[in-house]
């Protein structure tokens, strides 16, 4: 991975002119969140993925290439578990990493003895989760790089990034070996419905994805791919931020430092109130396993999108994303907001209010609580739990009270959503 914002384009606006096509755009908007997965040869070592071969000695290279394959052999690889997770979590399409700078194939190819075939594991990783991740009806998206360190290390050249003869447009044989790897992974596992192109030279595969399928909806190397932030403002342009959970792509097995599952929705809701679409990375360890600290924190995702995923599924963005601290969307008919109010220690079978300025309500306007029937407060017969909205001269005023039980203790830190019809906003 690359800390660029977007490695095919210098800015969105540039993005834009060479398109996927509209309704393929249109369908990925509806994505919403995606899984990313990081995994590779060097994944045994804990490393950064690749990257430690830059600059690199010749010794090391060498072993790196030579050493490491003979010693991959995942035990407990089970790409239905990675499937299930995402399909729990709301995740509605995979990106996985076929091919890294360093060149290992993730499945048994024709044009490299440096892939999964040459380890004592010799499986078909792509297929596999390819096929695991089709079942549960999630879109399948490959991650390809268009740089080779193997190909650099074979040519004799020092393993580099950003230069001329790291590129394909200006190294043939990288170009060539590029475009026959991509003939493989579009054409011998049926349709794949998205790509993710890194690195910094990679119109030529693009263009070979494209000659081969063009609905294939190409994110990093066709639009806008913020790595490790969100814009400042929305954009009425299509795009994606990528994310990892610690601060490594692949697996760190010490030395991490976790996003929260309170980040993690914080994070899909603010990129989904400004118009993205949210890929949450994973870096399964050298055994196939998501480490337990990935695995939680996902779940917390998942137990906040199960009650509330309509607000950020298929949904698009307002003109002013923000009001105060309430984050907003709509459907896509316009006729539902969705506004996501703060939690911060707001005890369950409390009311609150909170005040929308650049919301107007209808005649007959409604509000509900996703998740949550607006009648029932457990334990608590007392408490009146109906949500209720009210114009004012300041804006639209919403009552509501925490109710839904969510946790044994009581305690939800998450934000909580009402659903408003017959609603008109700035």
């Amino acid at each position: 991975m690359s800390n660029v914002y977007d490695a095919g384009a210098a800015s969105a606006e540039e993005a834009a002119d060479v398109r996927n096509l509209p309704a393929r755009e249109e369908w990925f908007r509806t994505l919403g969140l995606g899984m990313f997965i990081h995994w590779g040869v060097d994944s045994q070592l804990g490393s950064v993925i690749s990257h430690s071969l830059t600059g690199s000695s010749a010794e090391y290279a060498d072993r790196f290439f030579s050493r490491l394959p003979a010693s991959f052999a995942p035990r407990e690889f089970e790409p239905d578990r990675w499937a299930e997770l995402a399909a729990l979590a709301g995740m509605r399409y995979v990106m996985f990493t076929t091919k890294h700078h360093s060149g290992f194939c993730m499945w048994p190819t024709s044009t490299t003895p440096f892939s999964v075939s040459s380890t004592p594991f010799n499986r078909d990783v792509v297929g596999e989760v390819t096929e695991a991740f089709r079942k549960v009806g999630i879109a399948v998206g490959y991650y390809f790089s268009p740089e080779d360190f193997w190909i650099l290390h074979r040519q004799g050249r020092q393993i580099a990034r950003k230069r001329d003869y790291a590129m394909p447009s200006n190294n043939e044989e990288l170009r060539a070996h590029n475009q026959a790897q991509l003939r493989e992974l579009f054409t011998n596992y049926g349709k794949i419905d998205l790509a993710f192109l890194d690195g910094f030279d990679n119109v030529h595969e693009r263009d070979a994805i494209w000659a081969i399928d063009r609905e294939v909806v190409i994110t990093r190397g066709a639009m806008a791919t913020p790595e490790q932030r969100t814009p400042e403002d929305g954009s009425n342009l299509v795009w994606e931020a990528c994310y990892t959970l610690g601060t490594q792509w692949q697996f760190k097995p010490t030395n991490e430092r976790y996003k929260s599952g309170g980040d993690l929705i914080e994070m899909l809701v603010e990129i989904r109130a400004k118009g993205g679409n949210f890929l949450l990375n994973v870096g399964p360890d050298p055994d196939g396993r998501i480490p337990f600290e990935q695995d939680r924190r996902i779940r917390e995702l998942a137990l906040w999108n199960f009650v509330n995923g309509e607000a950020v599924d298929d949904i698009r963005p307002l003109s002013r994303a923000r009001d105060g601290e309430i984050w907003l969307t709509r459907s896509r008919d316009g006729r539902t907001v969705y506004a996501f109010l703060p939690n911060d220690e707001w005890p369950r079978g409390e009311r609150r209010e909170f005040l929308i300025s650049s919301a107007t309500a209808n005649d007959g306007a409604t509000i509900e609580i996703l998740g949550h029937g607006g009648e029932v407060v457990e334990y608590m017969p007392e408490v009146a739990a109906t949500p209720r909205l009210r114009q004012t001269d300041r804006g639209l005023e919403l009552s509501v009270v925490r109710a839904q039980r969510l946790y044994n203790d009581h305690k939800w830190p998450n934000l909580v959503v009402a659903k408003l019809q017959g609603v008109q906003t700035q």
